[in-house]
């Protein structure tokens, strides 16, 4: 088992970051590659984590030629064959996005089988949007011995009001109206830069997508798609999380390539704290001084609202903050679970069901410590940075799924921070 050991303290970051492209739009982009019936398609900025591996594995169960070149961060699939309908279990149980091929298949082949998903544990995650609306365009679904089979010899457009504007039945059903017969209209759709980046890919392929990136999308279906050639969008997690790491080490730090509209959200609340976040040519820059921020309260919401996934990586930002700050978080209702393990390093707060009250200020020390899902993993490391001592992370396969050589990208900015195995 590796660890990533920090030896914190007197950690102040400085430099410039480069980072990857989106794991949160590219699982999708790479289900969309499951429609086109004639053509290659290929993916270009594609970061290299666990989680691509096991969607391309994905993919690849259905009969699909994939072909991933690490070196240039490429992926090239050919479905021009014909594909099978049953996603392998195998790899679809250890990744909940892996749930996002069931338009697809559904309707470029008529039936498909798909088990339920895995993933991190940070609470409940239905998919009962997703069945609903595939149910609304014709598709009749059965669940049995933890799969979902949905079969529809050809898929209706239809008009579907989502109660939550959830992000993978948004890219689910926005896939499988690409091929339905009529349009269709998807009504408080999710509004992240990953919808909009999945709806130019699939734009790209021929589909009629409009509205992308406002709560009404209207998706006109075509009899086919083709292959097309698209970059994946950057990742504003990733960036945001080393934009917190800057504020928080009164560090200087360009994040190359960030986009500032992808992240306004979060540069709102850095600079409500007193963090200086300028925009500039080659991307965002973060200068900060701790002992100058001041405390803030936080809501999670979905885009344009805090993003979910920033909540723990911002927690160890207000952990060193002097005063008392709030964190709301609305979207999933498990996951503070890393402030439990913060507590080991000396943090003070205390959890209401939604809510998070962080004293911040107090003295952090290190400790050994064990990551409880993906975000919450780069936030105990980003803790271990500014915490007195050594900190030791484990179950790195939580930050493997979304983040490439973050101990080194940390290494390369001043942090003394190692990964070692313990065998």
């Amino acid at each position: 088992m590796d660890k990533i050991i920090i030896e914190g303290g007197n950690t102040r970051l400085q430099g410039e970051v480069t980072i990857e492209g989106a794991k949160n739009a590219v699982l999708p982009l790479l289900a969309a590659t499951i429609l086109p019936v004639e053509g290659k398609t290929v993916l270009k900025n594609v970061p290299i984590l666990s989680d691509v591996f096991t969607m391309n594995h994905v993919v690849r169960g259905l009969n699909i030629a994939v072909d991933f070149d690490e070196a240039l961060n490429q992926v090239t699939v050919d479905a021009t064959g014909a594909i099978l309908d049953t996603a392998p279990y195998e790899y679809v149980s250890q990744m909940r996005a892996s749930i996002v091929v069931l338009g697809p298949i559904l309707a470029r082949n008529g039936h498909a089988k798909v088990s339920m998903p895995g993933g991190c544990t940070i609470g409940s995650r239905p998919i009962d949007l997703h069945l609903k609306g595939l149910e609304a365009m014709g598709a009749s679904i059965h669940q049995e011995g933890g799969d979902i089979s949905a079969t529809a010899e050809k898929l209706k457009g239809a008009h579907f009001y989502m109660d939550f504007p959830s992000v993978g039945a948004t890219q689910n059903l926005m896939m499988a109206a690409t091929l339905a017969e009529g349009t269709t209209v998807l009504e408080n759709a999710a509004r992240e830069p990953e919808i909009v980046d999945l709806a130019n890919l699939l734009n790209k392929m021929g589909a009629r997508v409009s509205g992308a990136g406002t709560e009404t999308l209207t998706i006109r279906g075509v009899a086919e798609l083709h292959g097309a050639e698209h970059n994946v969008v950057q990742d504003r997690i990733e960036a945001g999380t080393f934009m917190v790491a800057a504020a928080m080490t009164s560090g200087n730090v360009l994040i190359k390539d960030a986009v500032w509209e992808h992240n306004r959200p979060l540069i709102s609340k850095l600079r409500e704290m007193g963090v200086d976040v300028r925009e500039e040519e080659a991307g965002i820059r973060v200068k900060s001084d701790v002992s100058k921020l001041k405390p803030v309260t936080v809501k999670t919401l979905p885009h344009p609202g805090f993003p979910t996934d920033m909540q723990a990586q911002f927690t160890a930002l207000m952990a060193v903050v002097k005063g008392e700050s709030t964190m709301i978080e609305t979207v999933f209702e498990n996951r503070f679970q890393h402030l439990e393990e913060m507590r080991r390093m000396g943090l003070h707060s205390e959890i209401l069901r939604d809510t998070a009250m962080i004293h911040g200020g107090q003295r952090l020390q290190g400790a050994q410590v064990m990551s409880t899902d993906l975000r919450a993993s780069a936030a105990l490391i980003l803790t271990g940075l500014v915490a007195q001592g050594q900190t030791k992370v484990g179950q790195l396969s939580h930050l493997d799924r979304g983040y490439y050589q973050f101990h080194e990208k940390l290494a390369q900015l001043g942090a003394d921070i190692r990964r070692e195995s313990e065998d």
